[in-house]
């Protein structure tokens, strides 16, 4: 075990505290300490997601994020919101280049399109189950970080999340290679704090907070030696 990881974690929690991830259109926004958009975030909360549409349409989140800001993707969340098609069935309904236009702000509408109807087919599919991580990656569009982010945030499943910013952060202070692999970061990361949904949670949001704030713009930050 390497002690670091858990009290770096501790250290993010005490700078930044509970992050309420994954975002919810219907929840009323939340003053927490975080950067860009704050609307939805549900702090302490970990019941969420309690509803199929609630889980649907983090997964619909988890797509629309890929290779863009989560401010990109939540104004294509708001689009199918504003045309009631936060639910599978109407999805799937809905002209294709309605749907298209739906996701432009996200980016790739054509590529984002095709998965959303993916990923509706296979969630419809489940009937309420929870999928495995086997199922989720043979879909077309999913891929590690995403089939993690489904797990973790709409099916509560320990699947730790990692992210380029993780490698830029846990690189950067030395506990990890620059050129490490996703499944060996996300083992690293398992095998060293608790198998807890929501320590899971709060460390791989605090990571992104912390690199928003340090690891873009500014030199990289000190703060988190140990």
């Amino acid at each position: 075990m390497n002690a670091s990881i858990l009290k770096i974690y501790e250290k993010l929690y005490d700078l930044y505290g509970p992050q309420g991830w994954w975002p919810l259109m219907d929840l009323e926004s939340e003053n927490i300490k975080k950067t860009g958009a704050t609307h939805g975030y549900h702090p302490l909360n970990y019941d969420l997601p309690e509803t199929e549409n609630q889980r649907y349409e983090i997964i619909l989140g988890a797509i629309l994020t890929q290779n863009t800001a989560w401010t990109s993707a939540e104004k294509a969340l708001w689009n199918l919101k504003k045309l009631d098609v936060i639910n599978p069935g109407k999805l799937l309904n809905l002209d294709d280049e309605i749907l298209k236009e739906a996701v432009r702000p996200a980016g790739f509408l054509n590529q984002k399109a095709a998965y959303l109807i993916n990923i509706t087919n296979f969630f419809i599919s489940l009937e309420g189950r929870t999928p495995s991580r086997r199922e989720l990656l043979k879909i077309k569009g999913v891929g590690n970080e995403t089939a993690d982010s489904m797990l973790l945030y709409a099916y509560k499943q320990p699947e730790f999340v990692v992210d380029a910013y993780t490698k830029r952060i846990f690189s950067h202070l030395g506990l990890v290679d620059e050129k490490i692999s996703y499944m060996k970061l996300k083992t690293f990361f398992e095998g060293n704090i608790p198998q807890d949904v929501p320590i899971y949670q709060e460390y791989h949001a605090l990571i992104v907070e912390h690199a928003k704030r340090y690891y873009r713009r500014k030199p990289f930050s000190d703060i988190l030696k140990i």
